[in-house]
């Protein structure tokens, strides 16, 4: 009988159909692991292909190339070193499924595939996937190990059948996408599997964006007393070793290290941080350009980059009109300094004054409107694409979730680009994050430590600068009172009535609710962003832009 297991845990970073990087990936792991001494080294789910693959594992010829990539790593295991825990598409009985693969002694040892399939927000398993059947244990060297895929920890049903077929430590290798305050959810999702069987549990998770969503890591061990064993950092890679010993009838894993995981802003921060790097590094772009208006969503955004990318490879243009106001000016500027990154100015009124031409036999008899302030966003637009084409910088779009959800922005122009960090940020957590990010300087950060935001751009009333005088609560209501009107409709899914008891005023509520809903076409044609809340627009919230229902809800 083994009394004693070492087991490492591989917070890793692959990228989604990667598959020769994905393999050094993990034979770089599990050559560092066997430096350390580990017997088996764990991986998160779908490690070798990438979380999510998606519509990839429907093509025959990319399931091949996964699973001849497997045996590969299996005949590797024939050295007699550690073993692997690998998550992989794996077709059994011509069905593919999203599997946990024990890899040891030169071969795929043991198969175990995801039961529950989620089906929700971000994640639509059951379209490429087949559930597999409530799950045994696994043998390694010894241990029964009860392998849980992802989903499969939410509910008690796998849990349970593990532990009454002899399992001995609950392992659950995760892709499980970051949302602010979802740390303490899996943990006393962890903690309910624990209290349930009497059983320890090792929890791994994926680390890097992919697309519009962010893994955190965040990996942890808990013993069959829940206590915390280990916590591994959040935001970034990592191999930890963690030793376990029989006692008594059960396992019990030594302390070893712990790293305290990040509050809310800290945590949305690193967040935006790693989902642009990976968007940018994976995707192969040179950098990234951005309009820098003297606000505080550019100036927040162009931080989030420096930090993510480094300064040299952040390029910030002003694109001053007749309306931008010298304090604008000397604030986009003053930031740019402060993150030591490279700002040139472009002025658009040539632009403005072409289409004013342009157009004049057509708009002769009409006064200037929305139609003329649009064009100066779309002009600014124009400007920044045309730099992308010529020196190959990604556009960062800069608008926030609370522009977003009610259409305060300008489709082709304010709007365009191939990424935004803010697209799932509301605007009182901007304010927030720049505070934050004033007096801290994040792990792994690129940009600069100290003030980074100008106090000017968090004091000054935000406006878009398209007329005189202008500001935003010309248009929408205070910040404070719309973000909670929203999230009470986007996250939340309130009636009208449940709003109004909060204390917001009907009509308020109302209208709000109208331009949320009006906006949805412009949503449908926005770049991709960081997924950050609960309910970020696009896989998670999937509304009609057609539809007839505002009228039945002001009936409730």
């Amino acid at each position: 009988m083994t009394d004693s297991l070492t087991i490492a845990l591989a917070q890793v970073n692959p990228t989604v159909g990667a598959l020769p990087a994905n393999g050094e990936l993990i034979r770089r792991a599990r050559a560092e692991a066997a430096a350390r001494g580990a017997d088996l080294v764990v991986f998160p789910e779908l490690s070798v292909c990438g979380y999510p693959p998606e519509d990839l594992v429907l093509k025959p010829f990319f399931m091949d190339r996964v699973e001849a990539l497997v045996q590969a790593l299996a005949a590797e295991t024939a050295d007699g070193g550690p073993g692997l825990l690998v998550g992989a598409p794996w077709r059994v009985d011509g069905k593919r499924h999203n599997a946990a693969l024990l890899l040891d002694g030169g071969a795929v040892a043991a198969v175990r595939v995801k039961h529950d399939l989620p089906n929700y927000g971000p994640f639509d398993e059951k379209r490429v996937f087949s559930p597999g059947p409530l799950p045994g244990p696994v043998n390694f060297r010894g241990v029964r190990l009860g392998v849980m895929v992802c989903e499969d920890m939410w509910t008690p049903d796998v849990a349970e059948t593990l532990a009454e077929t002899g399992a001995e430590i609950l392992v659950v290798p995760n892709g499980s996408p970051f949302e602010r305050n979802k740390a303490d959810t899996r943990l006393n999702l962890a903690v309910a599997r624990v209290t349930e069987t009497g059983l320890p549990l090792v929890y791994l998770n994926q680390v890097g964006g992919q697309d519009e969503l962010v893994f955190d890591g965040a990996s942890f061990v808990l013993n069959a007393d829940r206590s915390v064993a280990a916590q591994l950092p959040a935001f970034r890679e990592h191999v930890a070793i963690t030793h376990w010993q029989r006692a008594g009838d059960g396992w019990v894993a030594s302390s070893s290290e712990f790293t305290p995981p990040p509050g809310d802003e800290e945590a949305t921060y690193q967040a935006m941080v790693l989902g642009l790097r990976d968007y940018v590094e994976k995707n192969r772009f040179a950098g990234v350009i951005l309009g820098m208006s003297g606000g505080v969503d550019s100036a927040i955004s162009a931080t989030v980059a420096v930090d993510a990318l480094g300064a040299d490879r952040v390029h910030c243009v002003m694109m001053p009109s007749p309306y931008t106001s010298r304090e604008s000016l000397e604030d986009a500027a003053e930031c740019a300094e402060l993150i030591g990154a490279r700002i040139d100015s472009i002025a658009i009124e040539p632009a403005m004054k072409a289409y004013e031409s342009m157009l004049a036999p057509f708009f002769a008899g009409r006064d200037p409107d929305i139609t003329e302030e649009n064009l100066q966003s779309r002009a600014r637009g124009m400007t920044l694409m045309a730099l992308s084409n010529k020196f190959g910088a990604m556009v960062l779009s800069t608008g926030n979730k609370s522009e977003m959800s009610v259409g305060y922005a300008t489709l082709y122009g304010d709007m365009c680009g191939g990424y935004s960090v803010l697209k799932d940020v509301y605007k009182t957590m901007v304010y927030r994050l720049c505070r934050w990010r004033n007096d801290n300087l994040p792990t792994g950060a690129r940009g600069p430590a100290g003030r980074v935001i100008p106090e000017r751009i968090l004091t000054k009333a935000p406006t878009a600068e398209l007329k005189p005088n202008q500001t935003d609560q010309d248009t929408l209501p205070p910040y404070d009172e719309l973000d909670d009107i929203l999230e009470c409709l986007v996250e939340n899914d309130l009636s009208i009535a449940e709003i109004v008891a909060r204390g917001h005023g009907r009509e308020t509520v109302e209208r709000v609710w109208r331009m949320l809903d009006r906006a949805e076409y412009k949503r449908r044609q926005a770049p991709p962003g960081v997924k950050v809340t609960r309910r970020s627009f696009g896989k998670d919230r999937r509304y009609p832009i057609t539809s007839g229902f505002l009228s039945l809800a002001k009936e409730g």
